[in-house]
């Protein structure tokens, strides 16, 4: 087998910016979208002062996540391990997006031009339409290598068969090869020197590797990465808010979330013996909504057919599969108010529900997300909404007593347990670290899910217990701000604590005469 790998000599990289130049004039790509790029990085105080310079592009992942996660099957490997891109079923949803750790992937939405006053005539002669609304990423310019060895030409060695960037390399910086060939110029520069792949302990296993030693038998007494909350001069290198989904992507969390919980809420409550129309009807309302804002989110809108064709594997393509009975059976029920399909629809509410918050755990580049604990807490905040929205229903059409007791137990229950699934969560982030953004983020929450907020809610509907007289008015004030703060919190998951991964070295290079030192983590910290 043939497994292409790329290797960056740390040691040698001048940051001249050479292979990001060859990428661009190779590829073509728009204004602002750098398939390949040299990061700056610098760290430490004065007079120890160390500076590395980092290409960076594509991993080429041998389990890349964007793969697992493409709803449409758009996104493949080789079997010489090119990560590629079929850019006529992409739908454009920027899942791979934020699934990758490293960055690597864009959308371009619109043709632009470099001086922003209509392209330039070699801008529109290269202009390629379908990578419009599309993902889009690096190759290894596999065009050159597929030619290449049509021609007998060997990657790595012949520079016609080799990627550009590595092609044009001035210090001798980048290396191409077959990795899984033990005679390979890449693996006999591996077992020379002392390497690591970045963000390895992801379990992606890149296809680049970093050459930090200029001997393969140095000692190895280096810590882990220092993490810098705030580092100087490295934003760039750091992690940075996704830019990929926008309220409209938050919406369909935030309302078919709710939906979802409200139709299971709604089962219950068809278990008594109640009629569960309105509350079906609001919670297929609330689903499709979200579901329209995403199709108003995502590039090519009219390919959205396309994202039921990857359901063994992506959990935006199970949503889609899962919300097709759950409105056949939810408008069922709402028709007939039978029990048999109050229960299947709240069976559908709950898979809807689980699918959302998969979706987010299964994107590794947002360290916020793929906590596994977001899981736990993205179903109880569900639930903690859908069953506040049938209490305020209860009450806003002069339930009995009774019910509006019923109601009110609900909602103390799973408004207890969110509480508790948030207490998991930022403890476990905590634990582990994540970016410095993410924390603050859900420190400047206005409306948080911890006690300090949650307790207002929890005492109002224990009052409603005491005060009979206004039961309706403290369970409608409850409710409110139970779902208020769980879709603040939603929103804030998505738009404002989604910082990326960032990029982190897992060694400082020996550059010059200089000796190695312990790598850095820009803007991470463990709160």
């Amino acid at each position: 087998m043939t497994r292409w790998a790329l290797v960056a000599d740390l040691n040698r990289c001048v940051g001249c910016q050479t292979c990001t130049a060859a990428c661009k004039h190779a590829n073509a790509t728009a204004p602002g979208i750098q398939w390949r790029k040299v990061l700056d990085i610098e760290a430490g105080e004065y007079p120890d002062v160390r500076r590395a310079f980092v290409p960076v592009g594509c991993m080429h992942c041998e389990d890349p996540p964007c793969l697992d996660v493409c709803p449409t099957t758009a996104t493949r490997k080789r079997d010489d391990g090119i990560v590629t891109i079929d850019y006529d079923l992409c739908i454009g949803c920027a899942y791979c997006a934020v699934a990758c750790p490293y960055q690597a992937r864009s959308r371009v939405d619109a043709p632009a031009s470099a001086y922003g006053n209509g392209q330039m005539r070699h801008e529109a002669a290269r202009e390629d339409p379908a990578r419009i609304g599309v993902a889009q990423k690096c190759t290894f310019c596999m065009d050159r290598i597929d030619q290449g060895l049509a021609m007998g030409l060997q990657p790595g060695a012949d520079p016609e068969a080799t990627p550009a960037c590595v092609a044009s390399c001035i210090a001798g910086a980048l290396h191409f090869g077959d990795i899984d060939d033990r005679g390979s110029n890449v693996n006999q520069l591996l077992a020379e020197h002392r390497h690591f792949r970045m963000h390895d302990e992801l379990g992606t296993e890149p296809g680049v590797y970093y050459l930090w030693s200029r001997t393969a038998d140095t000692e190895d007494p280096l810590m882990p990465p220092e993490m810098l909350a705030k580092p100087a001069t490295m934003s760039a290198a750091g992690p940075l808010l996704q830019k990929n989904w926008d309220w409209r992507a938050a919406a369909n969390f935030i309302l078919g979330g709710a939906g979802g919980g409200l139709l299971a809420a709604a089962a219950g409550l068809a278990t008594g013996g109640s009629p569960v129309t309105l509350p079906v009807l609001l919670a297929l309302a609330l689903v499709a909504l979200g579901l329209l804002c995403v199709w108003f989110e995502i590039g090519r809108p009219w390919r959205f057919a396309n994202v039921c064709l990857h359901a063994r594997r992506s959990w935006m393509s199970r949503e889609a599969f899962v919300a097709l009975p759950l409105f056949v059976c939810g408008l069922a029920a709402a028709v007939s108010n039978a029990l048999p399909w109050a229960l299947a629809a709240g069976v559908c509410g709950l898979l809807f529900l689980y699918c959302q918050a998969r979706i987010l755990q299964s994107a590794k580049g947002i360290p916020a997300w793929r906590h596994s604990y977001v899981t736990g807490l993205v179903v109880m905040t569900g639930l903690a909404e859908g069953s506040a929205l049938l209490a305020a229903l209860m009450a806003l059409t002069g339930a009995a007593v009774q019910t509006l007791q019923m109601a009110a137990l609900l909602c103390l229950l799973f408004t207890g347990l969110r509480l508790a699934a948030w207490q998991l969560y930022r403890g476990g982030l905590g634990a582990i670290g994540a970016p410095a953004g993410t924390f603050e983020a859900f420190e400047n929450m206005a409306l948080r899910l911890d006690l300090a907020h949650q307790v207002v809610p929890m005492v109002l509907l224990a009052a409603g217990f005491l005060l009979t007289p206004f039961f309706p008015a403290l369970l409608l004030v409850a409710s409110a701000l139970i779902v208020a703060s769980g879709w603040w919190f939603k929103y804030t998951l998505i738009v404002r604590a989604a910082f990326n991964q960032g990029y982190s070295l897992e060694r400082m290079p020996a550059r010059g005469a200089g000796t190695a030192a312990r790598g850095i983590k820009p803007g991470w910290v463990i709160s």
